[in-house]
């Protein structure tokens, strides 16, 4: 009997052990992930604290930008220096002077004052623009080039290939015309047809913007870096709101029964234009549903709002106020996401992470794929702004703004999800002193007329998507 109490004591003794060994690892465990949490949320209100100071800071560069507006000059040599200083070479030909103020709404370009340039612009479709080194040919079926043209200086060719169309206005080049600079060339079967004809003793000079590709629309695979190496945003601005609204005069699609919904942050918000009343009437949603006739467009845009979890009020944590019965999504952010991202912000599409852009994104596109499976559903990347570069002059942990738009570009396609590449497009490019001054005042959000041209895009491009399905 006592051998068997010893017995029975040793195994209690043993289990109590064992008990109080696992109460002490659970205990421990515990006290290590208490330990982490303390740390993420210590490391994650050091970020938010880090991006506060980072949006203040923005908040007084657009004051700084916004009193240089009115003086192009001023304007042109402040934004040049920030370039600079970030070793970037942004070719940006300037036509300042000229007023374009008014200019939206109004396809008649060639009637407004100073745009002799536009005068008589129409579409090339179909077109793909090739770079290749000092090269120029004019060949096969292009219309006459006559009488003593010169090519000189640093020919730079841009190609138009695979019997592409200039349509529209500009048959003939003749009469002692001098191209020089960097010129543009156009090969291969190209048509140019109906009569208009560019002559007499004029000079054409400076880059490629001077003749050709300010009549041409540039192929969407063409990127920003290569879009101002051709022309200014300014000039591709006023080209493409010509082609937009020539493209929703003509379209064919019924958007009466559509219901849309806009997330997006303060660019959806029609932030500038808050002291006015009724001012959200000028923001690109409510714009968008008079030019589409829609049944209904939701402005789901906080001012601040940011993609991801490190800053404020994030897309993937409200996507979810999109009404369910909403048949078109658009999703336009990034902007203030930019204006927060390190190395580890951005995160990498191996993890995706929640609390890092490529992880918060990534949540989001699934989250809506399986919350509106019936809705069609597009993302719009960010437009290029000044006060990135600006900010990155002074925080150099910063990413360029690059990063976010091709993130966002690479998991569209992954989701199957159609994209609206506002940073690749070279439109309201705040780079650009006359864009500014005339579209974007302090260098990041519009004022009436330029989210009339943002929504005019935004719009155009919905009806190109939907007439490749109706319409063909």
């Amino acid at each position: 009997m006592r051998r068997i109490n010893e017995i029975l004591a040793v195994v209690i003794l043993s289990l109590m052990a064992v008990l109080v060994a696992a109460v002490g690892m659970r205990l421990y465990d515990t006290y290590v992930i208490n330990k982490k949490m303390e740390s993420e949320i210590r490391q994650q209100e050091e970020v938010r604290s880090r991006n506060r100071e980072a949006h203040d800071r923005v908040q007084e560069m657009r004051r700084e930008i916004e009193e240089l507006s009115g003086d192009r000059d001023r304007l042109g040599q402040f934004l040049e220096e920030i370039r600079m200083d970030l070793g970037e070479a942004i070719p940006v030909t300037s036509m300042m002077g000229v007023d374009t103020g008014g200019m939206s709404g109004n396809r008649e370009r060639s009637e407004e004052p100073g745009m002799s340039a536009f005068e008589d612009a129409a579409s090339i479709s179909g077109n793909r623009i090739s770079m290749s080194d000092n090269t120029m040919s004019v060949s096969d079926n292009a219309d006459s080039v006559s009488d003593n043209q010169m090519i000189s200086d640093h020919t730079r060719s841009e190609t138009v290939s695979d019997n592409e169309i200039i349509s529209a206005h500009a048959s003939s080049i003749s009469g002692n015309g001098t191209i020089s600079g960097n010129a543009a060339s156009i090969s291969g079967n190209s048509a140019v047809s109906e009569n208009t004809t560019i002559s007499g003793n004029g000079t054409l000079s400076g880059n490629m913007l001077d003749l050709l590709p300010k009549l041409e629309m540039i192929s969407p695979a063409v990127t920003l870096a290569q879009r101002r190496q051709i022309r200014s945003s300014l000039e591709e601005t006023l080209l493409v709101n010509w082609e937009d609204q020539a493209c929703l005069e003509e379209r064919c699609v019924d958007f009466s029964g559509k219901k849309i919904a806009c997330l997006g942050d303060s660019i959806t918000a029609a932030a500038n234009l808050e002291g006015e009343a009724g001012y959200l009437s000028y923001s690109y949603p409510s714009v968008l549903k008079e030019l589409l006739g829609a049944e209904e467009v939701y402005n789901l845009g906080i001012g601040g709002s940011s993609i991801g979890r490190y800053w404020s009020d994030a897309f993937v944590e409200r996507y979810k106020q999109i009404p369910e019965d909403t048949d078109i999504i658009i999703v336009m952010g990034g902007t203030n996401d930019g204006f927060c991202l390190s190395e580890k912000e951005f995160g990498n599409f191996t993890e995706r992470r929640p609390w890092t852009f490529c992880g918060d994104l990534d949540e989001l596109m699934r989250g809506l794929k399986e919350n509106y499976p019936d809705a069609d559903i597009f993302f719009v990347t960010p437009l290029p702004n000044i006060l990135q570069d600006y900010l990155m002059r002074e925080r150099t942990y910063l990413l360029p703004q690059k990063n976010v738009a091709d993130v966002i570009l690479t998991l569209s396609a992954a989701y199957d999800f159609r994209v609206i590449d506002l940073y690749n497009s070279n439109i309201l490019d705040s780079h650009d002193a006359d864009v500014v001054a005339d579209y974007m005042p302090d260098g990041v959000h519009a004022n009436k007329a330029g989210y009339r041209i943002l929504a005019e895009h935004i719009a155009a491009e919905l009806v190109r998507y939907y007439e490749q399905a109706v319409c063909s």
